[in-house]
């Protein structure tokens, strides 16, 4: 029989966390916890451990499983060349309840290394890849001590229902997952969303936690403007731009704009005078409150467009990992000149430097954010599990 080590009755976890860690490393496969439903894992790294996960679920090389990883930063290492969309679901669904299956074809991918017997069990067609960056204490704790990713399946027998507690994975496998950590219920109980990424576009091979209507709307691109208090130039930058891409059309009109200030006091108006200036463009500043730049607008943003070199440097000296997403406004490097306390007429100069620029940007981003949908495959859950493995990665089952 199973041990059921019970995280909930123990002060301490790092015993438990160093005997799941020596049992992996013996290539067993253990039954851990996740935010979505319990999972069984095994050391990707040791083939003998991955064929004998495979065999407990009774997978097969169409049946591919997923790899669950530290962090994002890990998946870029395997997808080498990953696109703007894969980078934008990783950040913002990262840690959390979502499989992001992507092309792994790359000659520089890290999938290259791992053993070749396992490479079957794991790849789907296109060479594509689930991965999984869980948001559960115990799998962090496991990453620290590992040597590379877990093979990551859902921890019920094929047919049966998601497992949400420690001592159902034990009462179905028995001694064959020598060890389970119980730690109580999920968060969601449910399985992960899979989504599969090519390029600009993206299908959902199972709906899970994060609903259709809430992946498409984490799937659109966030342009952030950054000025110093956040109502002069980038409250005016903000609605010319939702203006620009707007008119634009063909998709634009679905990027999000946010602006924000690097010293801003949270929830002042718009100047007096950029309310009228942008009133004179038939566009709306009245409701603007002020907003402090954060990690939390940094984390959605695919692009940050700076008033000045100064802010451009600041962000970059705050968040120097940031620094290939950070532009200033002028794409000549030159700085739009705070009008804060000027004459009205001084706003509109500013208006108009700003919008020309504006102007400069809409057609690179047509390239760099476009097309964003979900393909015409869209599968639901119960689709997903009668045809396990029909698709570009694991199968629903495996995904948990």
């Amino acid at each position: 029989m199973a041990t059921v080590i019970d995280l909930r009755r123990i002060d301490d976890p790092r015993d438990s966390i160093h005997r799941t860690v020596e049992a992996l490393a013996r290539g067993c496969v253990v039954g851990i916890p996740t935010e979505t439903v319990y999972g069984l894992a095994a050391d990707a790294l040791n083939p003998m451990a991955v064929e004998r996960l495979a065999a407990l679920k009774c997978r097969q090389s169409n049946t591919p499983m997923a790899l669950a990883v530290r962090g994002s930063q890990v998946i870029e290492d395997f997808a080498w060349d990953w696109t703007a969309l894969a980078r934008r679901l990783a950040r913002r669904c990262m840690p959390g309840p979502l499989t992001l299956v992507v092309s792994c074809e790359s000659e520089f991918s890290v999938a290259h290394r791992l053993p070749d017997n396992i490479k079957p069990l794991i790849f789907g067609p296109y060479q594509a890849i689930g991965f999984r960056v869980v948001s559960h204490p115990v799998i962090a704790q496991l990453h620290q001590y590992l040597r590379g990713p877990l093979v990551l399946t859902s921890a019920n027998l094929t047919g049966e229902a998601p497992v949400t507690s420690g001592e159902d994975v034990a009462r179905q496998f028995g001694e064959q997952v020598p060890l389970v950590l119980d730690d109580g219920g999920t968060r969601y109980g449910g399985a992960s969303t899979v989504i599969r990424v090519i390029g600009q576009r993206y299908e959902i091979l199972r709906t899970g936690v994060i609903e259709p209507e809430a992946m498409n709307a984490l799937t659109k691109p966030m342009i952030v403007i950054v000025c110093t208090g956040n109502t002069c130039r980038s409250p005016m930058a903000e609605a010319l731009l939702r203006d620009r891409l707007t008119r634009a059309g063909g998709g634009l009109e679905n990027v999000l704009v946010l602006s924000a200030g690097v010293a801003a006091h949270e929830g002042a108006l718009a100047s007096a005078q950029a309310v009228d200036v942008m009133d004179r463009r038939g566009l709306d500043l009245s409701a603007h409150a002020s907003r402090s730049l954060s990690d939390a607008i940094l984390n959605q943003a695919d692009l940050i467009l700076t008033m000045t070199r100064g802010h451009r440097a600041a962000i970059i000296a705050a968040w120097p990992e940031l620094a290939s997403q950070v532009h200033t406004l002028r794409r000549d490097g030159g700085d739009i000149t705070d009008p804060v306390g000027a004459p009205l007429e001084v706003y509109e100069a500013c208006a108009d430097q700003i919008d020309r620029e504006l102007e400069m940007w809409i057609e690179q981003w047509r390239s760099d954010f476009l097309p964003i949908e979900a393909s015409g495959s869209m599968r639901s859950t119960s689709q997903a599990e009668e045809h396990p493995g029909r698709g570009s990665g694991p199968s629903a089952e495996e995904s948990r």
